[in-house]
């Protein structure tokens, strides 16, 4: 038996592919099973994690200590409020949902269940977001953001680029600056949305779809200097152009380990729920900007 944290894992989609390899990396953690459709997931896990093909095997089973959910957005609020129920603490995958009245039904669960709910917005994990963040607290106030992610197209996610790439910019300015926009606008062309956000003297202008290449940059620039964080450059962060060093651990192993870690702790933590169900008001007062 092992003496580690008791994992499951509902979904075995892309991003629940990169969770079992995470796991299996993972000290002091072990999937204990995985609730997925597809028969081919058996060969991605690690000898011994049980395999079944619906999420409510998986939680009637027991056994677990926490569950992470990696299945679409329009499944989230149903699973998560389901594994509260069980007594289960959830790391759910972005966009916590594409409700805010969802959202708050998650709120509310895990409040009565006084469980830990965790939103992967895995970029607020990576080590290059939180050096910026300590930097940023040195250079003066923020006087304004500029973020770009997307892919080169055609798409052919089922999730609306706003709710696909949205969450982790709306997360991050949120993080940053410590609460919601004053305003938020959005306006689509082709395969592209763009937001201007408004938090005071302080503007965010994203860009979110269809970019010749893959990225993912955020630039912050401070009264002392521009601070830009890209995921996809091998200077993760710069400062002036400069790059800054880093610890090298990856952002989704930073957050397995510290769901892990309230897990065992058995800590009830609000504060990424309450951003989670913060991001999901945000994108959806954006959302009805885009269909006016």
């Amino acid at each position: 038996m092992s003496d580690g944290v008791r994992l499951g894992l509902i979904g075995a989609g892309r991003w629940g592919r990169i969770f079992i390899r995470t796991i299996g990396a993972a000290p002091g953690v072990e999937l204990a099973a995985v609730a997925s459709s597809n028969p081919e997931t058996r060969a991605l896990l690690p000898p011994g994690t049980a395999l079944v093909s619906d999420w409510r095997t998986l939680l009637a089973a027991g056994g677990l200590d926490g569950v992470i959910v990696a299945t679409p957005p329009a499944s989230h609020a149903e699973i998560t409020i389901a594994a509260l129920a069980a007594g289960l603490p959830v790391l759910v995958e972005k966009p916590l949902t594409m409700d805010p009245a969802e959202a708050e039904a998650i709120r509310a669960a895990a409040e009565r269940a006084r469980l830990t709910v965790m939103v992967d917005h895995v970029h607020l994990f990576s080590p290059a977001w939180r050096q910026l963040k300590r930097l940023a607290a040195g250079l003066g106030p923020v006087l304004a953001i500029e973020g770009q992610a997307g892919n080169p197209g055609p798409r052919s996610s089922d999730t609306p680029i706003l709710w696909d790439w949205g969450p982790h910019d709306a997360a991050m300015c949120l993080d940053l600056l410590g609460g919601a926009p004053d305003s938020a606008t959005a306006a689509s062309a082709a395969d592209t949305v763009r937001l201007r956000l408004s938090f005071g003297a302080v503007t965010a202008e994203i860009t979110l779809g269809t970019l010749p290449t893959k990225t993912r940059r955020f630039a912050v620039t401070c009264q002392g200097g521009r601070l830009a964080y890209d995921d996809q450059a091998a200077a993760r962060l710069t400062l002036d152009g400069r790059p800054v060093p880093l610890d090298a651990d990856p952002p989704l192993t930073v957050a397995v380990g510290e769901f892990a870690a309230a897990v065992a702790g058995k800590r009830f933590d609000t504060a990424s729920l309450d951003l989670g169900v913060a991001v999901v008001r945000l994108l959806a007062d954006c959302r009805m900007e885009l269909s006016s």
